[in-house]
């Protein structure tokens, strides 16, 4: 029977309890205690039981906030509460200040430069026309052979000439010598009605004279050379650069007479006045006007010369910033390029409302419309081109971004090039058509290789001399070209490596 307890031995430790008992027989009176299972112990409910056979298990570290270990003494100095999270919250906070502050200068960079890009071009193209004799010589060149303007130069040359040509007094000149000669008055009198048709034969003649001037190539020549002069007079006198008989300084205008002297010594010298040679030298000045106003052109001329040459930089270098700074940087190219574009495309509408509002307003001494829209869309042609080429540029960078994306359609083309290149590349292998170590170096190095065609394709279209639409269309099947070669070698180096694999793997049987 068993014995019975005593009522004065020491019960059970609840905090530490004492090692269990052995496991007796099937018939045994004690029973068998089973190890505590996680959770069970109320200081430590998450705590795992050591495995068996183990010694001692290190408690570890607290798991902070979740027993009664955890908690401050009363009267102690308070820990950080739930949801503070400490040093970790202020750095979360500041981080997201930082994301946000990142954000908006992105944002902001973009939209400037998205706005920029037009006013680059349009101060460019400012530069171009007034600053430079060449470019603005090779603008107007096309006007020379216009048929608005040929028809408007016909018809000022004859009524200059005509002007001094008077039929009517030649005819009653000649009517009156006649009839002092012995001609009877009913004849003089018939010779003085011919005065009408003398302007008519005089205005015909005149006409097909000047039209067979401004038809030939030698009225083009006129045409250049004229425009060239003033340009360059212009020029000299915003600028004060290049030489000549005109001189300009703060605001005053002067003429070198000596200058002058010496130019009509040298022709009458030519046309056989010999005497002439012997004029003296003549060192005078003549002051043609004075004005502060000249003053004021010249720095503007100065500012726009700068403003011209490094806009445009100062425009890409805001937009690469912009870029830069954005999280998503490829959408942000795109978005930039887009935006960009359609600025400009905006700006391009506006023309051709202003050439509207100008053809419908001309004053009354412009006498063809059709030469005045000649004249407008000839200044304007580069201008134009300019717009059209950077619309073209903006939608092709931003399919660049959109096809290296993750986007369905991106990737279905990657994989259909990727694929027809491998079909290639393995229809070359087995007409034993090989790249050599070109292939498996193109496969590793491949992005970096991308990436510098990118740059070169760039710097040749920074560096190209006023592009068009077609230099954009030009660059981009070049660098297509590149990639296509780049998959082919790529595809080659994945050709060559199972077989690379095949040669140094050992024999299955080991021998």
């Amino acid at each position: 029977m068993p014995a019975s307890p005593d009522p004065h031995a020491p019960g059970p430790d609840p905090e530490h309890p004492g090692p269990a008992s052995p496991a007796s027989g099937s018939g045994g009176g004690h029973r068998r205690q089973d190890p505590p299972v996680a959770g069970s112990d109320p200081e430590h409910p998450d705590q795992a039981p050591p495995p068996a056979g183990s010694g001692p298990r290190d408690p570890g570290p607290p798991a902070h906030g979740n027993g009664p270990a955890d908690r401050p003494p009363p009267g102690g100095p308070p820990g950080p509460g739930p949801g503070t999270g400490g040093g970790g919250g202020g750095a979360r906070r500041g981080g997201g200040a930082g994301h946000v502050a990142r954000a908006v200068a992105s944002a902001v960079l973009i939209v400037l430069t998205c706005v920029l890009v037009p006013v680059a071009l349009l101060a460019t193209w400012v530069h171009d026309i007034v600053l430079d004799t060449d470019r603005y010589v090779a603008t107007v060149d096309p006007l020379a052979t216009d048929p608005a303007i040929q028809d408007a130069a016909v018809q000022r040359i004859t009524e200059a000439v005509g002007a001094h040509v008077d039929g009517q007094r030649a005819a009653a000149d000649l009517a009156s010598w006649l009839r002092s000669q012995g001609l009877p008055p009913l004849a003089a009198d018939a010779v003085r009605a011919l005065g009408p048709q003398l302007d008519s034969l005089a205005n015909q003649a005149i006409e097909k004279t000047a039209t067979r001037v401004v038809d030939s190539d030698a009225f083009a020549t006129v045409w250049n050379t004229a425009n060239r002069a003033a340009h360059t007079a212009v020029v000299h006198a915003l600028t004060g650069q290049g030489r000549g008989a005109v001189g300009v300084s703060d605001g005053t205008v002067t003429l070198d007479v000596g200058t002058a002297v010496d130019r009509v010594k040298q022709e009458l010298v030519n046309a056989g006045l010999k005497p002439a040679a012997h004029i003296p030298p003549v060192n005078k000045q003549l002051v043609l006007f004075q004005s502060e106003e000249l003053a004021k052109a010249r720095k503007a001329a100065h500012l726009l010369d700068v403003v011209g040459n490094w806009f445009p930089v100062l425009v890409v270098v805001l937009g690469a910033a912009g870029v830069f700074l954005a999280h998503g940087r490829r959408r942000a190219l795109a978005r930039t390029a887009l935006g960009a574009a359609f600025a400009c495309l905006v700006v391009a509408v506006a023309l051709v409302v202003a050439r509207h509002y100008y053809l419908d307003h001309l004053p009354p001494q412009v006498q063809s419309k059709a030469a005045a829209a000649a004249v407008f869309d000839t200044l304007l042609r580069f201008l134009r081109v300019s717009l059209r080429t950077a619309v073209v540029l903006g939608v092709v960078i931003a399919l660049g971004a959109y096809f290296v994306g993750p986007g369905r359609l991106p990737v279905a083309v990657r994989g259909a090039s990727d694929r027809t290149a491998d079909s290639a590349a393995r229809w070359a292998a087995a007409h034993h058509v090989g790249t050599g170590r070109v292939g498996p170096w193109t496969l590793a190095h491949r992005r970096i290789v991308t990436l510098a065609v990118l740059l070169i394709i760039a710097l040749v279209f920074a560096l190209w001399n006023h592009p068009t639409v077609l230099t954009v269309l030009l660059l981009v099947l070049v660098l297509l070209g590149a990639l296509a070669v780049l998959a082919l070698l790529a595809a080659s180096g994945r050709t060559r490596l199972p077989a690379a694999r095949e040669t140094t793997r050992p024999p299955a049987d080991g021998t």
